[in-house]
């Protein structure tokens, strides 16, 4: 039975980098090179980034990202590494297709290609594209309608293997590609993935490979992208079963890896000879089958030694714990935001309070504390133990810090505007603001948003005011959750014996915005624990009023809390953009039209 050793390049790509996402291809195909790999596997999109959106729609991108994959093969024969087989995923085109409506003017593919001996030697093209959530490819790209299975040379000479390539979204769908890959009789499926993080994902994302494995009937190699991208963030997990489900290999998440295994794989069958033949996909489209044998060239890896019984063959690296993981998440999208888009420097406001904390904190570990400024802008309703608590974790982070106090400004607007109740308490929050992105804009920082999703389903946050800034850290977190991240990371760095980063009353004292007297968030928003239970069914779970009342909550809270978001979409259009953590978040996942006059049942609609 033949050996073959493989190596998962679990990898950050960044959009439109083709020259560096290809030094990365070469780079690791190196270190696979001596690890003696005979398969490199890259994930979806490795060379253009991923999502690359309307940049599939130019021709000179899809131009470009073709000439480097190619550029790139003749770049790893050239420096020694043509003898291994690499699969990397890159943006190609349909060729012959013609222009019609509702098909994408480039004719774009989301692609991958199998590099040897300085060739493309074959290029499959991504058959379901998934039009749901984040996704929306069948505005990008046209299915690709063909299984390559290609024959590499492994073991002993003589010996070989069937390898089927599939691409993300073909592993999440019923029929086509894992179906052929049985069909076709192929003794392992690689799957290169762009698949983004969400909470609990993981669990998911194994039990899909390991039943796909079944029906394909071969072992799978899924390997997916790490890093952050605008919202989404990717977190790496890559997976290795073998034919009957059992777990050989698993990266880690939120890192860079190559996770390498020794697979024992069937030998192929040598009277099927190379070319094309058809194939039913079961999902009502047409597929083919596309043989191509690749060459020994010299010398082959050498195998490792069988392993003993009951030892894995390959590296499973173990998993984080559910806030861990979200934490982790949340890390990587601040670093690869800052880092890919150019800034040297982060810079928010410091309230004292729970989520300016939690957002100070998660910058500080993300860039480094050195690189993170705060801002404490008191006013004359902000309480001793805020400016004490910001204080407090400035000393406990090593922050840059500067005190700004806001009372003269406000009333210098006021004398001028005369404002009164929920204008004049908004006005110290924008005056916070310009503040903010004044020192931005002087310093060249990127200015972070405090708000949590929470608050933003709500509308409780001042636009153009706590609103203001380029990215929003917690976006995507619930209230609750943010009270659950900052304890599991001061429990973590007690654990290590580190001072814990944030207050200890920074996480108990009541939340308040601190815009009037005596102000607290329960003054007009209902438990947090209770509002978030809602706010997961009305806005993740996307349930009606009364579907919300037949779960069992409040009918009055519920009127309540749906009025609130239904009110807020406006102020959510103009929020920066922020890491994904939930399955629905506020941005590519939930779009609904700001100018809006449907009301869920029970809801009168307001003149």
């Amino acid at each position: 039975m033949p050996r073959l050793r493989i190596a998962l390049a679990q990898v950050d790509s960044t959009v439109g980098d083709l020259a560096r996402n290809a030094q990365t291809i070469i780079d690791w195909t190196r270190r696979a090179a001596d690890r003696q790999a005979s398969l490199v596997l890259f994930p979806e999109m490795m060379l253009t980034g991923y999502p690359v959106e309307d940049l599939a729609l130019r021709d000179s991108f899809v131009d470009a990202s073709i000439a480097a994959m190619r550029d790139t093969a003749a770049r790893l024969a050239a420096e020694g590494l043509g003898g291994i087989a690499v699969v990397a995923g890159y943006l190609d085109r349909k060729a012959g297709l013609a222009p019609r409506t509702g098909q994408p003017a480039s004719a774009a593919l989301d692609a991958a290609a199998l590099l040897h001996g300085g060739d493309v030697v074959v290029a499959t093209a991504k058959h379901h594209l998934p039009n749901y959530g984040v996704f929306d490819e069948y505005r990008y790209f046209v299915p690709g309608n063909r299984l390559p299975v290609v024959r590499l040379p492994c073991g002993e000479p003589g010996e070989a293997a069937d390898v089927a390539i599939a691409v993300c979204e073909d592993l999440w769908q019923d029929g086509g590609p894992v179906t052929v890959t049985r069909q076709a009789g192929a003794g392992l499926l690689v799957v290169p993935n762009a698949s983004p993080y969400e909470r609990g994902k993981g669990a998911e994302r194994l039990e899909l490979c390991v039943n796909r494995a079944a029906e394909a009937g071969a072992a799978l190699a899924y390997v997916n992208m790490m890093g952050g991208q605008d919202e989404l963030v990717f977190d790496g997990d890559s997976i290795i079963v073998d034919a009957a489900g059992h777990l050989l290999a698993r990266g880690p998440q939120f890192a860079e890896a190559l996770v390498v295994a020794d697979l024992d794989l069937p030998n192929a069958d040598v009277s099927i000879r190379p070319g094309d033949a058809p194939a039913d996909p079961r999902d009502g489209t047409h597929m083919t089958i596309h043989r191509v044998i690749v060459p020994r060239t010299g010398s082959a890896p050498a195998p490792s030694p069988a392993a003993p019984p009951g030892v894995e063959p390959g590296p499973v690296w173990p998993r984080l714990s559910p806030q861990a993981e979200v934490y982790a998440a949340l890390v990587t999208g601040v670093r690869d935001y800052v880092e890919k888009n150019g800034f040297r420097s982060a810079i928010l406001a410091l309230s004292g309070g729970i989520d300016s904390a939690l957002t100070a904190t998660i910058a500080a570990d993300a860039i480094g504390p050195e690189r993170v400024h705060v801002v404490l802008m008191p006013s004359r309703y902000s309480s001793a133990h805020s400016v004490s608590d910001a204080e407090d974790l400035v000393k406990r982070q090593g922050l840059h810090a500067r005190t700004v106090p806001i009372q003269p400004m406000v009333e210098a607007f006021q004398g001028e505007l005369g404002l009164h109740g929920l204008a004049a308490e908004n006005l110290q929050a924008r005056v916070r603001g310009v503040i903010l992105m004044g020192l931005s804009n002087a310093e060249g920082h990127l200015a972070l948003t405090t708000g949590n999703k929470s608050e933003l389903a709500t509308g409780y946050s001042t636009l153009y005011g706590d609103s203001a800034g380029g990215f929003g850290p917690i976006k995507d977190v619930p209230k609750t959750l943010v009270w659950d991240l900052a304890r599991w990371r001061n429990a973590e760095a007690a654990g290590r014996g580190e001072t814990p980063p944030i207050p200890e009353n920074s996480i108990t004292k009541p939340p308040s915005a601190e815009l009037a007297p005596g102000q607290l968030d329960s003054d007009s928003l209902p438990d947090y624990r209770v509002l978030d239970a809602i706010l997961d069914d009305y806005v993740v779970k996307d349930l009606g009023v009364a579907a919300l009342v037949a779960a069992g909550h409040d009918p009055a809270l519920v009127d309540r809390v749906v009025a609130l978001v239904d009110r807020a979409e406006y102020k959510r259009r103009q929020y920066p953009p922020g890491p994904k953590i939930t399955p629905r978040n506020f941005g590519r996942d939930r779009r609904l039209p700001i100018t809006n006059r449907w009301r869920e049942p029970g809801r009168p609609v307001a003149r």
